[in-house]
């Protein structure tokens, strides 16, 4: 077996998806995939059958969601370029704003546009309620300084004629009981603009972890059925990235060395947490391995090894794991959990080479879909 590779079970993929599709039917609202966090496109027509399109972060994620998907796209930015304005109101079913300046800004030229005219387009403003509750600074977007979403100062005596929905996105990997303290700071905060008759969606983001098994969904159908009530909502819009594609994919690597230092054993490998896993440094958190065996690996034991990617960087390491038996050159080692947030933000530094992509469809059989050469890196630049 050739490696380095992603894997993605369908079948697991498809499980997800109806658990989604389940709290849509009970909630009755709308949940769209995040293509931040998982933009694999093969596997968008499965996707479609269940959800309700996508959500991009700017405009070629936008195009792809309305190329591939052909559903909903709801598009929101930080900051747009008025080219980029000109081609999302073409495709964009919802275009947020990260402020007051971007919308007066562009207010003229989206509201004149035939597609916002006749009710194709809606618009909305993303909004800070100033709340944090997880635990990562660097995913934060309501600390003290945030460029993240309007403040509820920043949009006193502001013209929100044209505005008809809010965008709010505050969690990452969490429960609804924080989903539940964001929206009474919320109400705080905007309440009276969410009351406002003219406002009818309310996108409540992404950070929701409703696949998790420990996941409280019947408070989440609560609190969306309870939020649609208290301002006379029409829709509310959930747009979960990693609730979509957690535990559906694996990153299969290889063992090319094995050496040792102040009595530390280290395994290189041809995968690398910098190019291939890099939330493995960021977030920072502890990925699940598979041993040779099958076995998974532990923090102790008689065979503990430090893992090492390819790069330079230093610091490419991955982590330490005690495995059942002894390591060897060209054993397969498994990465669990890497279809979210792994792909989307690989990069080929170092020259260290991309892993293969493929689907390990239902009845057990693995399709390579797509492999990357040296043309991919030298291209890439020039």
């Amino acid at each position: 077996m050739a490696t380095p590779r992603y894997v993605i079970d369908l079948a697991a993929l498809r499980n997800n998806l109806k658990i989604l599709t389940e709290v849509k039917q009970q909630a009755n609202c709308k949940i769209v995939l995040a293509l931040k966090g998982y933009s694999l496109w093969k596997t968008f027509p499965l996707i479609a059958k269940y959800l309700d399109g996508c959500c991009a972060s700017g405009l070629w994620e936008a195009l792809l969601s309305h190329e591939e998907m052909a559903k909903h796209t709801l598009t929101y930015s930080p900051a747009y370029k008025e080219a980029e304005i000109s081609e999302l109101l073409e495709i964009s079913d919802h275009l947020d704003f990260n402020s007051a300046s971007q919308w007066n800004r562009f207010r003229e030229m989206v509201t004149t546009h035939p597609r916002f005219q006749s009710g194709e387009l809606q618009c909305g403003i993303r909004l800070n309620p100033e709340h944090s509750t997880g635990d990562t600074p660097i995913y934060d977007p309501c600390a003290a300084g945030s460029r993240l979403g309007a403040t509820a100062e920043s949009l006193h005596n502001v013209n929100l004629t044209g505005i008809t929905g809010f965008h709010f996105h505050t969690l990452c990997e969490q429960n609804s009981n924080d989903l539940e303290t964001t929206l009474e700071a919320l109400d705080n905060k905007f309440g009276e603009l969410l009351r406002k008759p003219e406002i009818t969606w309310l996108n409540m983001g992404g950070g929701h972890w409703i696949t998790k098994p420990d996941y409280d969904r019947d408070r989440l159908i609560r609190l969306i059925q309870q939020t649609r009530e208290r301002y006379n909502l029409k829709q509310i819009w959930l747009e979960p990235g990693e609730a979509i594609a957690i535990h559906t994919g694996v990153l299969e690597a290889s063992v090319v060395d094995i050496v040792e230092n102040a009595g530390q054993q280290i395994a290189i490998l041809d995968v690398s947490a910098t190019c291939h896993m890099p939330d493995v440094l960021e977030m920072p958190y502890r990925p699940d391995v598979f041993g040779p065996d099958g076995q998974l690996a532990s923090e102790q034991g008689p065979h503990l090894y430090r893992l090492g990617g390819p790069s330079c960087l230093a610091g490419d390491v991955i982590g330490d794991y005690a495995f059942s038996k002894k390591l060897n050159i060209g054993d397969i080692l498994t990465f669990d959990d890497m279809a979210h947030y792994t792909m989307v933000k690989t990069t080929t530094f170092n020259g260290v080479p991309h892993p293969a992509i493929a689907l390990k469809h239902q009845d057990g059989t693995i399709e390579t879909i797509r492999e990357f050469s040296y043309d991919d890196f030298r291209n890439r630049l020039a």
